[in-house]
């Protein structure tokens, strides 16, 4: 279909009813319809598999699918019946559940470099409980967090940091330090800055770029030298990088790590997993000063504790890891061969991890564009792809990256025509889409 044609007139009357009862018409803010061009931010109806099904009856290629959550594809078979056989047991008592040692078992036997384990619900539960526990137990007030990376929790910690730091006073924003991806010298004079002040260091081991050569290993050697604890926020390393995430591959093991994402499929699961000595601060063996580590009301649900193992079970003994590398490199050649081809390789550049892929739209000189980046989208929905990002699910197939690629190479033909009138504006349909870190609406 032609993109000046596409209408999504059942999602926008949906999205119109979202903003009327909830503030930002998502509970997400990167789900959020500011993300996708105007009239364009499809609502789902339904999915299956890597396709989704939006309200108007359109049906997609999937990527990014459940904010890289669900990594199997939706309604994984396996994951459904563990969720199925546990729904009918009961999914929350007034005690522990045999399926919450089951499940920690399973997660440190997937995770062999941590020894503990505690789940909840979301991310930035466990990130900030992380940081908690290493200010606790260094007696320190600072927390330097990789100033590169654009998410590690709602909480006003990190959130204090952003655009978006209304409603958090500024004493709380200074208690955060940040320091650059890949710089070990930067680190040290920062550790050295703040020499006994910095609790721990928080990032995710590997993003967009590979780590340089010794640098993860330079890390732990820096926080075992100034005394700081390491956490590594594996949200989205973890299964994508390896069963046992950036850990597993690279070998270098934090105090504390963080899971979540992908870990449930879908379901709402997430992972604090540590040292012993550490993690036993927040529990009744431990000594000196109790840590209120995690409590949460949900955070051992039956069924999605059941659900994160089916999903452990399920990349291990089927090579998930290894197949979202594949399907994410046969992609990556696809985009990038599609946009030499149509002249704007320098312009739609794909980048990251195979089983990570992210993609940058860029104006004519070479500058990072929300409005290219409106464009672009625009001509992938009018495909049939909904693509906020490149990032893989194991359910997509030969034949979906191939549809994908053959829209992008429509929607790249659109992009030069769009270059080299030097404005993209006629190809929009409105306003740009917007960063989500921003401060006013």
């Amino acid at each position: 279909m032609d993109a000046e044609e596409f209408s999504l007139p059942r999602s926008r009357s949906a999205n119109e009813r979202l903003h009327a009862l909830v503030p930002g018409g998502a509970h997400t803010y990167a789900k959020g319809d500011d993300q996708y061009p105007d009239g364009l931010a499809p609502v789902i109806s339904h999915g299956r598999g890597a396709h989704v099904w939006d309200v108007d009856g359109n049906r997609y290629v999937e990527y990014g699918s459940g904010l890289r959550s669900v990594s199997l594809g939706h309604a994984h078979p396996r994951v459904l019946e563990a969720v199925r056989r546990e729904l009918d047991r009961g999914s929350n008592f007034v005690r522990p559940s045999v399926v919450e040692v089951e499940a920690a078992e399973h997660f440190l036997a997937t995770v062999p470099t941590a020894e503990m384990v505690k789940f909840a619900k979301n991310g930035s539960d466990v990130t900030t409980a992380a940081v908690r526990l290493a200010r606790a137990v260094t007696s320190r007030r600072l927390v330097a967090v990789c100033g590169d990376q654009p998410f590690f929790s709602v909480d006003d910690w990190f959130i204090g940091t952003t655009p978006m730091s209304a409603g958090i006073p500024a004493a709380t924003t200074e208690l955060t330090v940040a320091f650059p991806y890949g710089d070990l010298a930067a680190t040290e004079e920062l550790l050295t800055r703040y020499r006994g002040e910095v609790a721990c260091l928080v990032l995710e081991p590997a993003g967009r770029t590979e780590p340089p050569p010794g640098y993860l290993a330079g890390l732990r050697e820096l926080a075992d030298r100034h005394g700081c604890v390491l956490v590594f926020d594996e949200m989205i390393t973890g299964f994508r990088w390896s069963e046992a995430g950036a850990q597993g591959l690279y070998g270098v093991v934090p105090d504390l790590s963080t899971f979540g994402k992908a870990l449930g499929n879908g379901f709402a699961v997430s992972a604090l997993a540590g040292r012993r000595d550490l993690m036993e601060r927040g529990g009744l063996r431990g000594v000196g000063d109790r840590v209120f580590l995690l409590s949460t009301t949900h955070g051992a649900e039956t069924h999605s504790l059941a659900a994160a193992m089916a999903v452990q079970t399920t990349y291990v003994e089927e090579g998930v890891t290894a197949r979202l590398h594949a399907l994410g490199e046969r992609l990556a050649a696809g985009v990038r061969e599609a946009a030499a081809a149509t002249g704007v390789g320098d312009h739609v550049v794909v980048r990251g991890r195979a089983s990570n892929l992210v993609y940058a739209t860029l104006d004519e000189r070479r500058q990072p564009s929300q409005p290219y980046r409106t464009l672009f989208l625009r001509q992938l929905l009018a495909g049939g792809v909904l693509a906020p990002s490149f990032v893989v699910s194991s359910a997509l197939d030969e034949a979906d990256i191939d549809h994908t690629v053959d829209v992008v190479a429509g929607a790249c033909a659109v992009y030069r025509k769009a270059l080299d009138a030097g404005d993209p504006t006629p190809w929009l349909g409105g306003r740009p889409v917007k960063p989500v870190f921003r401060r006013l609406a």
